[in-house]
């Protein structure tokens, strides 16, 4: 679990195809530098997030990491255009003195987005993105939460439909340290929504086919209250 408040950038010393030593698993590897800040207190199989991509740590020293990074995450991110010296926003996983400055992230991308366009607002930027699997937006809603690279960010306009975008804005501190500062027009973003929209979409449903469910149990009886008093509101 992450906040989405990025701790360091980091940078791409390797991308390796075929990685066969121990720490490789003999499948692709991502070598990250200049991350002294975040290695003090690592462990091997900790959870870094590196673009907002959960990834475990299968090798490090005082200043660099090595994350395996399997076939599914490289069809679903945007690691796999990574080259060396790219950047990459660092986050630790949470700690029990974690302060939640953003929101709740799992590190689990569900898409990429291209970038429409970025537009200077005073000493903002807005950027306009557009996601590659659509079924993604009815879980984005202006003032609520989206993760971009992995950056907990406000969703400031959006519109549905198959031609759907969302414009989220990043303000002068935050275009220091992020990477998405630096992109343009046609790159990608890695995309996690907000998963308390699934949840509650979950729920919602589960409620219509009188179906009650373990990890959703409390979320489904906030909802039943809920839809049990509007439709009581609606008879009287």
């Amino acid at each position: 679990m992450f906040t989405g408040i990025v701790e360091i950038l980091g940078t791409v010393s390797a991308l390796e195809k075929q990685d066969d030593t121990s720490s490789g698993g003999g499948g692709t590897s991502l070598t990250i530098s200049n991350a002294e800040e975040i290695l003090e207190d690592a462990h091997l199989g900790d959870s870094i997030s590196v673009n907002g991509t959960c990834l475990t740590v299968t090798e490090f020293d005082k200043s660099s990491f090595k994350v395996g990074v399997a076939p599914e995450t490289l069809r679903r991110t945007n690691l796999g255009s990574l080259t060396k010296g790219s950047k990459v926003n660092l986050e630790r996983a949470v700690s029990a003195s974690t302060r939640m400055g953003g929101h709740f992230v799992q590190g689990h991308v569900d898409t990429v987005a291209t970038i429409l366009s970025v537009t200077p607002d005073g000493n903002a930027l807005t950027f306009r993105l557009q996601p590659r699997d659509k079924s993604v937006l009815r879980y984005v809603v202006e003032k609520g939460y989206v993760t971009l690279d992995g950056a907990s960010l406000t969703v400031t306009k959006e519109k549905g439909g198959d031609d759907g975008w969302w414009e989220v804005m990043l303000i002068a501190y935050t275009q220091e340290r992020v990477v998405m500062a630096g992109k343009k027009a046609g790159e990608e973003i890695n995309v996690e929504v907000d998963m308390v929209g699934k949840y509650v979409e979950k729920s919602v449903a589960g409620y219509f086919e009188g179906k009650t469910g373990g990890d959703v149990a409390v979320l489904e009886k906030m909802v039943s209250r809920i839809v049990d008093e509007r439709l009581k509101q609606a008879k009287t």
